[in-house]
C-alpha cells in the first residue's frame, strides 16, 4: 500500500481539479476549493469509505470551524491511521490553516492511498450523505441537551438580577452605555476592505508558490525520465541521482548517502583499472622474456 511515496511519486501530480472532482464524487459533495477540506472532515470520511467500521465517525465535526474542532478531527483520523499501522505523519498545524498547497499534497497522498485499497472500488451499499445525516443529528442532539442544561442554570442564576433591573428601570435610571451604529458600520466596512486586502495578497502568494512549485516539479520529471533511459540507468552516478530523488522523506543523509556510494564506485573503478595496469604489465614482461629467449 502506498504508505510511503517520495515526491517523484505520480501522486504528486495530481491537479486540484480532479482530487476535488474525486471528493466530490465519492462523497456527494460540492466543494470548489481545495482549503474547504482543511477540517479534516473529508479526510475522516474518506477513510470510512476505504475503511468501513474503523473510523468512529460519530466523533468527526463536519461543522468544524475553529482550529480547535480542526484538530480533534485530524486526531480522530491519526487515531485511524495508528490502527491500521499506517506510517504517516499528519501535518496538523499546517493544514488546519486552509493553507492550499499544504492541504492539497496530503489529499493528493491521501487519494494515492484510497486507490492503493482494493483498487480503489467504493462499496456501491455506502451512503455518504447518510453518514453525514447520521453523525450531525447525533451532533445536534448532544448540543441541544448541553444547550438546556445551560439554560436552566443561566435562568436560575439570573432570576435575582431581574428584580434589579425592573428597579433601576421604574427609578429612571438610564442604561450604562449606548451603541453607535454609524461608528461600528465604518469600522466594520474599514475592516472588510483590509481582510479583502489581505486576502488578495495571500490568493497571489499562494499562486506564485505553485508555479514555482510546479516548475521544480517538472526539472525533476526530466531529469527522472534521463535517469530511465537503459543507456545509462545502471551507470553510477545515475544511481546516485536516484538515491536523492526517491528518499521517502526530507532527511539529510540522502546527499550523504548519495556521494558514499557514488565514492565506492569510483574507488572500485580506480581499483580495477589498478588490477588491469598489473595485468598487462605483467603480460608485456612475458612477452619481453619470451622474446629475449628466442
Amino acid at each position: 500500500m502506498a504508505t510511503n511515496i517520495g515526491i517523484m511519486d505520480s501522486a504528486y501530480f495530481v491537479g486540484r481539479n480532479e482530487i476535488l472532482s474525486w471528493i466530490n464524487n465519492r462523497l456527494q459533495l460540492n466543494l470548489s476549493r481545495i482549503e474547504e477540506a482543511a477540517s479534516g472532515a473529508v479526510q475522516c470520511q474518506m477513510m470510512d469509505v476505504t475503511h468501513q467500521g474503523v473510523v468512529p465517525m460519530h466523533k468527526v465535526n463536519f461543522d468544524a470551524k475553529t482550529e480547535y474542532d480542526k484538530i480533534q478531527n485530524y486526531k480522530v483520523l491519526q487515531e485511524v491511521f495508528n490502527k491500521l499501522k499506517i506510517e504517516k505523519h499528519i501535518e496538523v498545524s499546517r493544514l488546519v490553516k486552509g493553507r492550499p498547497l499544504d492541504n492539497l499534497e496530503f489529499l493528493q497522498w491521501l487519494k494515492r492511498y484510497c486507490d492503493s485499497v482494493n483498487g480503489g472500488i467504493m462499496n456501491e451499499n455506502y451512503n455518504p450523505v447518510e453518514r453525514r445525516i447520521k453523525v450531525g443529528k447525533d451532533r445536534n442532539l448532544k448540543c441541544s441537551i448541553k444547550k438546556s442544561k445551560s439554560l436552566q442554570t443561566d435562568i436560575v442564576n439570573n432570576s435575582g438580577s431581574d428584580n434589579t433591573f425592573a428597579s433601576n428601570r421604574t427609578s429612571g435610571a438610564n442604561p450604562p452605555f449606548r451603541s453607535s451604529g454609524v461608528a461600528g458600520g465604518a469600522n466594520s466596512s474599514a475592516e472588510i476592505q483590509s481582510l479583502s486586502k489581505e486576502i488578495t495578497g495571500l490568493k497571489l502568494a499562494v499562486e506564485v508558490l505553485e508555479k514555482e512549485r510546479d516548475f521544480y516539479f517538472a526539472k525533476l520529471r526530466d531529469i527522472e525520465i534521463i535517469c530511465q533511459t537503459p543507456e545509462v540507468e545502471n551507470i553510477a552516478i545515475t544511481i546516485a541521482i536516484k538515491k536523492i530523488l526517491y528518499a521517502n522523506d526530507t532527511k539529510e543523509s540522502a546527499l550523504e548517502d548519495a556521494q558514499d556510494y557514488l565514492n565506492q564506485a569510483m574507488n572500485a573503478v580506480e581499483a580495477q583499472d589498478y588490477h588491469g595496469q598489473i595485468i598487462d604489465a605483467n603480460e608485456a614482461e612475458a612477452e619481453i622474456e619470451a622474446d629475449s629467449q628466442n
